[in-house]
């Protein structure tokens, strides 16, 4: 069993997601409080980068996931397009 490390930022604790094509953090930042769900990020079709992680809210101690993106349009994109099951 392959163990992911963690990642702690200023707000959060990630841990990457392995179907990550880009192993960044990126500037654009959407927190989705839903730790379960299956988030595809293929199917948004973005023009720059993302990844995904699943993530702690540090000032809350929320669970859920977090999609980081390099470019603002991809961000609008996805808070457009995001359907919670």
């Amino acid at each position: 069993m392959a163990s992911a490390k963690s990642i702690t930022t200023e707000n959060y604790k990630l841990f990457p997601s392995p179907r990550n094509r880009h192993r960044a953090i990126f500037q654009h930042e959407v927190f989705v409080p839903y730790p379960y769900m299956l988030i595809d990020l293929e199917s948004y079709h973005f023009k720059g980068q993302y990844s995904l992680f699943a993530a702690y809210r540090l000032s809350d101690q929320k669970m859920g996931q977090l999609v980081t993106l390099d470019l603002p349009e991809d961000e609008a994109r996805f808070k457009a397009r995001f359907v919670p099951d």
